[in-house]
């Protein structure tokens, strides 16, 4: 048997499996960002905000790694982009409404996600699998950061640095969805 094979046969879960570990833990982050966005909302920057918004943060790679390990499922395929656009969009269109941010970059950020994410609908009904680059995955965590950073006490007032994260987030935002359309579009032109 191939390694391949033999890692196959020992994962826990098939792809149509619904009640796995790492889809429990990308519902508990859909969970935890409400309340974690309304007191991104209410309260700024703080200790207890940051805290949250660091868990339902880390927890991405964890549930990731839980996937890879147990195996991936199809509703895990679904529901974890889900999962990382509430909250990443959810926390830039707080921020924004309360004025720490600029707008423009979380609407170029909202643009590009849900165009890639239609995008890798109509690949997906073609058989074309479009899965996650690296680009992608330091994408997510500047992301992240443009969030943090205004949460974090230390660095609630360093505008700049913020504008910068943000900044950063967004042009790797629009790279990695530019390369994912160019991987799509290879793929295609070999297809037909």
């Amino acid at each position: 048997m191939t390694d391949t094979r033999a890692a196959a046969a020992m994962k826990r879960f098939g792809q149509s499996a619904l009640v796995t570990p790492a889809n429990a833990i990308t519902v508990a982050r859909i969970v935890t960002a409400l309340p974690t966005l309304w007191l991104v909302r209410d309260r700024g920057s703080g200790w207890l905000t940051v805290g949250l918004w660091f868990a339902i943060t880390a927890s991405d790679s964890v549930d990731g790694w839980l996937a890879r390990r147990d195996g991936a499922t199809r509703s895990g395929a679904f529901l974890d982009p889900v999962a990382d656009k509430v909250i990443v969009l959810g926390g830039l269109a707080v921020l924004a409404d309360r004025g720490e941010i600029w707008w423009w970059p979380v609407i170029v950020i909202a643009v590009r996600e849900l165009g890639i994410s239609a995008y890798r609908s109509v690949a997906g009904r073609r058989g074309i699998v479009l899965p996650a680059q690296r680009l992608g995955k330091y994408k997510a965590f500047l992301q992240y950061c443009s969030v943090g950073f205004v949460l974090l006490p230390f660095t609630a007032d360093a505008r700049g640095l913020q504008q910068v994260v943000l900044l950063a987030a967004t042009a790797l935002t629009v790279l990695s969805g530019l390369q994912i359309v160019r991987y799509g579009y290879v793929d295609w032109q070999r297809r037909d």
